[in-house]
């Protein structure tokens, strides 16, 4: 199992600049089971007691011309493969006349190859259910770029055609002259619009340092604007021609199907291309190592954050051998147990950080990185949380861990890999395509599952405490280490120079004490008395339990087998923020926030972690507008402990000061540091403006806060969980009905009720009729963001929400192809929205970027292209992508737990027939181009709010 992931840096995503850097090496989602089928990969021999063994399940090798192949048959989705073409052509070979050439050459093989038009492309992509093209099928990064494609395997030629486009993006790209200045414009003006925004200029500023001023420190995949604009087509080909060759590729074919037929496709579709002659030399670039501790300050107006990142880095671990997997499982654990002891700095009273996170990844330049990040709360408190981390990651060198804190860490570990062992039959394919992509870039090991599970389960009990002592004290090393401190401009003469900088990290190491780890034990002495199950009503046709309770709550269960060991649980009841008075919404409004983070009974918040850290759940109290309940999820062993934490936020939540106290000072600092942020300001007035200006809608103020208090909030939650008859609990996953019936008794009905009959009240909260147009001048981007946003009174049913999600796909592949085409248009998307409480209402968001100067051109075009949707309706060819989409979409989705958990609850909500869930593909047969030119017609009409950010003037 691989928690050594280059994702993990950037988990902190819109809050630490490092994040986007982390982003440009993998544009793509990890998912949970592909943490466990990552660990180790490698192509090596069989049978070799030194290195890992391949995976038998997974078909590899190389055709003569040095093309390597992964296939692997897998039925997740059914009749579907996830296809992938792998090149080890990043911005790093570029020159400095080429910076911008690898993401310039992804963008032209979506403008036509030999084989296939631009039109053929968009055709196939749209078809085969991909929404757009070269930014969300294809990535580049320092090192490859990647083109995917999920398929259909059903049909022959559609799946054929899938591997004769990769072929034809491996060697066959036309580079139309006219579509190649079209793309060099929008990337030179995207690379633009990248070094304007605080965050994008502050990156620029610390990449160089983070990567030892080697070649990767230049070769940002983006380039730049300059460069962009002076490549020319004898150029782009040579880079192309260079680079782009069977022994630089591989293809990766997960699906279901045949693997050896799919060999002999990848033979038909690859054998031919050959590599050039000569072949140019594939140099070799990596990011030296320095010695010592180099410290950098980097400010920038407008940036709404003061932070401190410690990178130690190291030589990256190329997991190929038993020994190297067993290293990994240590780092893994190390990172667990690290980021904990981090993290729970947030959340102490009165913490020194508002946030912080820790661990080793895979980092850029052939080396991973020991990174730890702190949010100070603001400039002027830096020295106290630079200190407070600082003096975390010294105790773990100098005392190491507790045994109870390695136990903890090790079952967590070997329950998330059981989970990824047990859900090995039902992983998506993009999951494994995604580990042999990595595989090939990186050469590491693909040992599969079954090995690895193996491997953690007999191995974990190895790693000692005195091991993980001793990677604490060669991971956190102060060689090879930059600090970097990332501030706002204004507060640039709060800083400290480098020598106090550094003085303030040796004083934190002074007076050390070992970390001291809080004993875990139940979260009830003594269980409720159970209470009882008074009626069972069975739905056959959707194999569902419905049960009523003796204190009146109800209860869906819907069992599954759709992944091992899964149970997600959720409970509602309606009332929610509507019932609190104005003058007390803001205490409302934050009330279960604050009390999710307070803990339950005598166990505060960190402890809560600590006592299910190990035990693979997760709940969390919420109260909306309408409704309260709790949401979450348990592993089917742990069922029991989670409904213990379930009953004790109905019946014991704990009252936190602290918690209050450090959510009320971060509201206020957010609120000055955002003050002046361009994208803040424009969402806070979008809110305003869609809200009708009512004042629970309006942005948080000082004054608000102030008034706020927490025996409020607290009251009001503790108001809205005390009746349990007016709630509806569902349940679905990895459970049978016999064995879950004796834990709904004894923590749901027994929870109290009074039979209030609570519900919501309708304040009649929703955009105001008309055409308004609301503009924010705000910032320095030469870009405006634009959103139109329809809305409307709605009749809530099934043919209606078919027929509204219909006009959305179709009004986002209108908009995509307008992308396409340069109509000054950035970014488009369209959002449709419905919904039947508190009253029917629906929402069309039509949001995308434009040029500064030409935004009223963007939107006349889009109203344009609105207005010829309402004329003449789609296309057929529209109308049948989006049938064939959605039933690919709903066969999928019959097949989740998530889906059958929001889809039960929210008929329970409005008060459907559930049974019309599996009616929806029925309903597709009616969906037709003159029922979507209608709901055009009916839904894009009078009521149209223009929002539009745009640049102060110069």
């Amino acid at each position: 199992m691989n928690f050594k992931q280059t994702a993990f840096l950037g988990a902190s995503a819109l809050l630490l600049t490092t994040s986007s850097v982390i982003a440009q090496v993998k544009k793509k989602t990890t998912t949970p089971a592909n943490k466990a089928t990552n660990t180790a990969r490698s192509s090596v021999k069989p049978g070799n007691p030194e290195v890992l063994p391949v995976d038998p399940n997974v078909l590899t090798g190389k055709l003569p011309n040095g093309l390597t192949y992964y296939i692997k048959p897998n039925n997740q989705p059914k009749g579907r493969a996830q296809l992938m073409l792998v090149t080890k052509a990043g911005s790093v070979l570029e020159t400095d006349a080429q910076r911008g050439m690898a993401m310039l050459v992804q963008h032209m093989a979506f403008e036509g190859t030999r084989d296939f038009s631009k039109q053929d492309l968009t055709g196939f992509l749209r078809k085969t259910g991909d929404r757009f093209g070269a930014d969300t099928s294809a990535f580049t990064s320092y090192d490859e770029t990647t083109y995917q494609l999920s398929v259909p395997t059903d049909t022959a030629k559609t799946f054929a055609d899938g591997f004769n486009i990769l072929a034809n993006w491996a060697a066959r790209i036309t580079f139309d002259p006219t579509a190649l200045a079209a793309q060099k414009n929008l990337l030179a003006a995207q690379a633009a619009e990248g070094g304007k925004n605080p965050q994008s200029k502050l990156q620029q500023a610390a990449l160089p340092l983070l990567l030892n001023n080697s070649r990767y420190g230049a070769r940002s995949p983006i380039g730049t604007e300059a460069t962009l604009k002076n490549i020319d087509l004898a150029a782009i080909k040579g880079f192309y021609n260079d680079w782009y060759r069977p022994d630089m590729q591989a293809v990766v074919a997960v699906g279901d199907f045949d693997p050896k037929k799919v060999l002999e496709m990848i033979k038909f579709s690859f054998a031919s291309l050959r590599n050039p002659v000569p072949e140019k030399p594939l140099p070799q670039y990596a990011s030296p190592a320095t010695a010592g501790t180099s410290v950098k300050f980097v400010t920038e107006k407008g940036f709404p954050y003061t932070f401190v990142q410690i990178v130690s880095k190291h030589p990256s671990l190329i997991v190929k051998t038993p020994g190297d997997m067993l290293q990994n499982m240590r780092i893994s654990l190390f990172n667990q147990l690290l980021n904990n002891r981090i993290t729970d700095l947030t959340k102490i009273p009165s913490p020194p950080i508002r946030y912080g996170q820790s661990g080793y990844a895979e980092f850029i330049g052939k080396q991973d990185a020991f990174s730890t990040l702190a949010l100070a709360k603001s400039a002027a408190d830096l020295e106290t949380g630079f200190k407070a981390v600082a003096a975390e990651l010294e105790r773990a060198k100098k005392f190491g861990f507790t045994i109870t804190e390695v136990e903890r860490a090790k079952q967590n570990v070997l329950q998330q890999v059981s989970a990824s062992y047990s859900a090995k039959d039902n992983s998506p394919s993009a999951s494994y395509a995604s580990e042999y992509e990595h595989a090939f870039i990186v050469k590491q090991g693909i040992p599969g599952i079954d090995y690895e599970y193996d491997y953690y389960v007999n191995n974990i009990g190895k790693v000692s405490v005195a091991d993980l002592n001793a990677l604490a004290g060669k991971l956190i090393s102060s060689q090879n280490r930059v600090i970097l401190v990332e501030a706002d401009d204004s507060d640039k003469d709060k800083l400290p120079n480098e020598q106090t900088l550094l003085k303030w990290e040796a004083d934190a190491g002074n007076s050390l004490t070992a970390y001291v780890d809080d004993s875990a034990i139940p979260f009830m002495a003594t269980l409720p008395t159970p209470g009882k199950v008074n009626d069972i009503k069975v739905d056959s046709t959707l194999s569902v339990i419905n049960l009523k309770l003796s204190n009146g709550a109800r209860v869906i269960l819907k069992p599954t087998t759709f992944e091992p060991n899964q149970v997600l649980i959720s409970a509602y009841a309606l009332g929610g923020t509507s019932l609190a008075p104005d003058a007390d919404f803001t205490s409302a409004n934050i009330a279960a926030q604050i009390i999710g983070s307070s803990g339950v009974a005598t166990f505060n918040q960190t402890q809560v972690n600590k006592m299910i850290g190990d035990k693979g759940f997760s709940l969390t109290p919420y109260i909306s507008d309408i409704s309260q309940g709790v949401t979450g999820f348990a592993q089917a062993d742990n069922f029991g402990p989670a409904m213990q934490l379930l009953y004790l936020y109905f019946t014991n939540p704990r009252k936190d000061p602290a918690v209050w106290q450090n959510y009320i000072e971060q509201a206020k600092a957010a609120l000055t540091r955002n003050a002046n942020t361009p994208g803040v300001v424009y969402q806070d007035t979008v809110q305003a403006v869609l809200g009708g200006y009512n004042p629970r809608v309006m942005p948080a103020t000082t004054e608000k806060l102030n008034a706020a208090s927490l025996d409020k909030a607290f009251d009001f939650y503790k108001a809205r969980f005390a009746d349990a008859s007016n709630f509806t609990f569902t349940i679905t996953g990895d459970f049978t009905v016999k064995d879950i019936i004796p834990f709904v008794a004894t923590y749901i009905a027994s929870l109290p009720s009074g039979n209030t009959h609570e519900t919501f009240k309708n304040l009649g909260i929703h955009p105001p009729a008309g055409q308004i147009t609301k503009t924010v001048t705000k910032g320095v981007s030469d870009k405006s963001t634009v959103q139109l946003v329809f809305d409307g009174a709605y009749d809530y049913n099934d043919a209606n929400n078919l027929t509204m999600d219909g006009l959305e796909e179709t009004l986002n592949m209108r908009l995509v192809d307008s992308l396409k085409d340069g109509n000054g248009i950035y970014s488009p998307s369209v959002r449709a929205s419905y919904v039947k409480i508190p009253e029917g209402r629906y929402k069309v968001t039509i949001a995308f970027l434009a040029d500064a100067g030409n935004t009223d051109k963007a939107i006349a075009y889009t109203l344009g292209e609105i207005n010829k949707l309402k004329q003449s309706g789609p296309t057929a060819k529209e109308t049948q992508v989006f049938v064939e989409r959605e039933a690919r979409n709903l066969q999928a989705q019959y097949k989740q737990n998530a889906f059958w958990q929001a889809a039960l609850t929210s008929a329970a909500q409005n008060q459907e027939d559930p049974d019309k869930l599996l009616s929806r593909m029925q309903g597709l047969e009616k969906i037709d181009a003159a029922a979507l030119k209608d709901a055009a017609n009916k839904y894009l009409g009078n009521n149209l709010i223009k929002l539009i950010l745009l640049p102060e003037k110069k």
